[in-house]
């Protein structure tokens, strides 16, 4: 699958949408963030989602918020960005392999108003040498 060239990226493997050119902040401050379709084919199946925030929450860009658990394996979930959560998509929390199925359509996780300007978020082409060195 092709990396969205609109997104911008974690080294964890999450995506962030709503970012304008280099990172400038969203027009409205909320932007939307899921995990790379790199991160759901390693995982295999996604069985289970925690988040540990919850809406009115306030994350802080490079810590866990929750917890990832597949058929293979379970991992941390980073927020990309610092803010506080204005929606958690209860779609994926009820089925979570809506995530393996459209990883940066209908699987987004939660979305957030960003507090601090993302610093260090891969653009396209930078997160797809990094999948291709893993």
């Amino acid at each position: 699958m092709s990396v969205p060239e609109q997104l911008r990226y974690s080294e964890e493997h999450e995506w962030v949408a709503g970012l304008g050119p280099a990172g400038s902040e969203a027009e409205d401050g909320i932007v939307t963030v899921g995990i790379t379709a790199h991160a759901a084919d390693a995982l295999g199946e996604i069985v289970y989602l925690e988040l540990q925030p919850s809406e009115g929450d306030t994350v802080e860009a490079g810590e866990v918020c929750g917890e990832i658990e597949s058929t293979k394996s379970v991992s941390d979930l980073y927020s990309p960005v610092s803010g506080e959560i204005t929606a958690i998509n209860s779609a994926v929390v009820d089925e979570p392999k809506v995530i393996n199925d459209d990883p940066y359509g209908e699987g987004w996780i939660f979305k957030v108003r960003i507090s601090d300007e993302p610093g260090d978020l891969l653009d396209a082409e930078a997160y797809d040498k990094l999948t291709e060195e893993s």
